[in-house]
């Protein structure tokens, strides 16, 4: 089995370290951040959310040059909606 790095697997690896880091963090004094335990479940279900469309996508297109260009366009359509959706909230 290839190893084949994607964008999703990415952006999973720096969300879980994210989530690691607020959850391990020990000292409340000169945090850089505080997320509350719904925010952490949260970007718990988001990791879980993007690591299973990643794995729908490698099952369903096999040229890694596709796969690449399909999750581009799938986080940057994600993020323009998340910045639209904070925009009408």
């Amino acid at each position: 089995m290839k190893l084949r790095i994607t964008p999703l697997n990415i952006i999973t690896a720096l969300a879980f370290a994210f989530l690691m880091s607020s959850i391990l963090q020990t000292k409340p004094a000169g945090q850089h951040f505080d997320m509350s335990a719904f925010y952490k479940f949260i970007l718990g279900s988001l990791i879980l959310v993007t690591f299973i469309t990643d794995l729908i996508f490698r099952f369903t297109l096999k040229d890694i040059k596709r796969i690449w260009i399909i999750e581009l366009i799938f986080i940057v359509i994600a993020a323009v909606l998340m910045v639209i959706l904070q925009k009408l909230a």
